[in-house]
């Protein structure tokens, strides 16, 4: 490709380019005029991630010159486990773009209603001399939940505690091949059921390696279920973190790094794609050595780096043997009692139109059977009336470590509550099952009242959304969260699981909300129904679709700017037609540079007498674009005709500016 074409194709002149390419590392020489088109193509695809990267080194750069500023006295801030960059500069008492430049400093590119967890709220704590602290009232809250199962292990007799399943959690980039590595571990074919090949549930899974049972936990991969990412992590026991040999370390490699990290789960990097010509293993063991201090076994590290091709389906048993090695080496903390009641973590839930109410569990202590009941925060949720394994076969029984799809319930758990067995011959136990109402454990999905919101100036967009799993309203709440700042924000006036019903559409007509499904289907009664209230049904099953359906709706209610972009000035030497219309008149260009189509106003001794637009434009009795300082020009004026031989016509364009989130 030639340099000047794609200078062109990124809006930018030949010598800009020449001066970025060395800082990404395409250093061609200034007087190259061709560039290879592979590294044209990646220019072109990340162009807007490099130019990011190439503000913030103009925003440090720029703060290295001046004077540092004076840092107030240190005080202390107490912030939840994550927190908006907006919230966090209020707390702090900094301006959002020092807060913004401090996390470019650390490599986090985030606009300022994005989330930052504690860790990097602590790391730029300390650069501007603040003392960052974790809400305690919230740490107990988290915790509360994390210690349960140890201290349910805990107490068991040691006697009666025997070694288990290892649970993996599969996490990386939203690319980099994480669902066709296990589609090459359990020789299914998932990926072809998610839409895009990004996988938008949490699902679990059993392979036996070796003659081991081994439960792999599948993640969502896009960066809005970050959500759900750290859940898994959560249940595991060990990780694997994919990064793609072609592509390296990328901004949701950290972030799942960080997840395991704070998880304090032991991990193997999984390198997929060695398959790809452009594979550079090395390079990739570099950046996970610089960027995360992932320093590789083979290097001298600690941490196991294996190669593999999901595609071509190789070493796919080194990556397993490593997984049973860190098993064996963590053996003391892998174990259960299956004896005991039930114990286990709720990864999934849903309603199902056959079914009712229904929950994937992982079973994490004790052995789950049929007509037992299971309870949260000891209210019963339901008799267990039938399990599925993750194939859909039935089964009677559910081991420690075994993903299982129960149903039976009267109510509905929510992604990551820890659900316990009550046994079945308790008499408070049966008497409590039967005063359970349906919507007992339905907050999330039930219809929310609107209301008053800070801020008399923001406007709203009103949402109207069903999707398919409480995950997915949870992810899709998470990502439009993010959308909000002051001037509009995302009000979910009714959310719901399931197919929409003629309640949504009324709901919609009476609050003026855009209505919106996610992995859902509409029946004919209510599509006929919206069609005579004149409500559009949107329904998605990419979710970022859905995100940006939302983003255009509330660019649409920001307010537009006109900014008047002048171009120069004509000195009137003659008046040629006069019509009730306008005027014909002759003139030089004083300064600037005239164009036809633009607006004008009359000067006439400083005062301006009229305004109009210009709508042909001639240089030598021909046609043309533009006119350049020092030349004449005859000039059709369309308005009030009052221009008279020595007035100055000023001309100008008014370009709106449409404001994007």
């Amino acid at each position: 490709m030639n340099v000047t074409e794609l200078a062109r194709k990124l809006k930018i002149t030949t010598n800009e380019l020449f001066d970025v390419l060395p800082q990404l590392g395409f250093d061609i020489g200034r007087r190259a005029i061709k560039i290879n088109d592979q590294a044209a193509y990646k220019i072109i695809n990340n162009w807007s991630v490099y130019q990011k990267q190439l503000a913030a080194s103009k925003l440090v750069a720029a703060e290295s010159q001046v004077t540092a500023e004076a840092l107030p006295v240190k005080k202390a801030v107490t912030i939840p486990a994550a927190i908006t960059v907006r919230e966090f500069a209020a707390l702090s008492g900094f301006n959002v773009s020092k807060i913004l430049t401090e996390l470019m400093k650390n490599g986090i590119f985030i606009s300022m209603n994005e989330k930052i967890d504690f860790d990097a709220a602590s790391i730029i704590g300390q650069d501007l001399n603040i003392n960052v602290i974790l809400d305690q009232n919230e740490q107990t809250a988290d915790s509360q939940d994390g210690n349960k199962l140890k201290n349910i292990i805990a107490s068991q007799d040691k006697s009666t505690l025997k070694p288990r399943p290892p649970v993996v959690v599969v996490m990386g980039h939203v690319d980099h091949g994480k669902t066709k590595l296990l589609d090459a571990i359990r020789a299914t074919q998932v990926m072809e059921g998610e839409a895009c090949g990004i996988t938008q549930h949490i699902g679990a899974y059993q392979i036996e390696q070796r003659g081991q049972l081994i439960t792999f936990i599948d993640t969502p991969g896009h960066e809005v279920f970050t959500a759900m990412r750290s859940r898994g992590a959560k249940v595991a026991d060990v990780a694997i973190l994919v990064v793609a040999a072609d592509d390296g370390v990328k901004p949701q490699t950290v972030e799942a790094y960080h997840i395991i990290e704070q998880a304090k789960l032991p991990f193997v990097v999984a390198m997929n794609k060695i398959d790809k010509p452009e594979a550079d293993i090395d390079k990739v063991k570099s950046e996970l050595s610089n960027q995360l201090n992932i320093t590789p076994d083979d290097w001298g590290g600690k941490i196991m780096c294996v190669p593999i091709s999901a595609k071509e389906k190789t070493g796919i048993d080194k990556l397993l043997d490593a997984v049973l090695f860190i098993t064996e080496m963590e053996k003391d903390k892998i174990v259960a009692n299956p004896k005991a009641a039930a114990v286990g973590t709720v990864i999934e839930s849903k309603i199902d139109k056959g079914e009712g109410s229904i929950a994937t569990i992982l079973i994490q202590n004790g052995t789950l059977r049929p007509g037992e009941i299971i309870c949260f925060n000891n209210q019963p949720l339901g008799r267990v009336r039938m399990m599925k394994d993750y194939k859909g076969e039935i089964v009677v029984k559910a081991t420690p470590s075994m993903p299982v799809r129960i149903s039976g319930l009267k109510a509905s758990p929510s992604i990551g509550d820890i659900v316990e067995v009550i046994r079945a011959n308790s008499a408070a136990a049966k008497m409590r099952l039967g005063k359970i109402k349906k919507d007992s454990f339905k907050p999330s999905i039930s219809q929310r009242p609107a209301q008053a919101e800070e801020g008399i100036s923001a406007k709203y967009v009103n949402i109207v959304m069903r999707a398919d799993v409480l995950g997915s309203i949870e992810a899709l709440e998470e990502a439009l969260e993010k959308l909000n700042t002051a001037e509009v924000k995302v009000k979910i006036v009714k959310k719901g699981l399931g197919n929409f019903t003629e309640s949504d559409i009324h709901t919609a007509l009476a609050s003026k909300a855009v209505v919106l499904g996610f992995n859902v289907q509409t029946n004919q009664a209510v599509q006929m129904l919206a069609r005579e209230k004149n409500i559009i049904i949107n329904s998605f099953n990419i979710i970022y679709e859905f995100v940006d359906l939302v983003k255009q709706k509330m660019e649409g209610l920001l307010a537009k700017q006109i900014s008047r972009k002048e171009l120069g000035v004509i000195k009137v030497l003659a008046v040629f037609k006069t019509t009730a219309s306008g005027q014909i008149v002759g003139g030089k260009v004083e300064s600037g540079l005239i164009e036809p189509n633009s607006k004008m106003e009359v000067i006439r001794n400083d005062a301006v007498v009229a305004g109009g637009e210009l709508v042909g434009l001639q240089s030598g009795r021909q046609n043309v674009t533009t006119v350049a300082q020092d030349q004449e020009c005859g000039l059709e004026f369309k308005g009030k005709p009052v221009i008279k031989i020595g007035d100055v016509l000023r001309v100008y364009r008014e370009e709106k500016n449409i404001k994007e989130l």
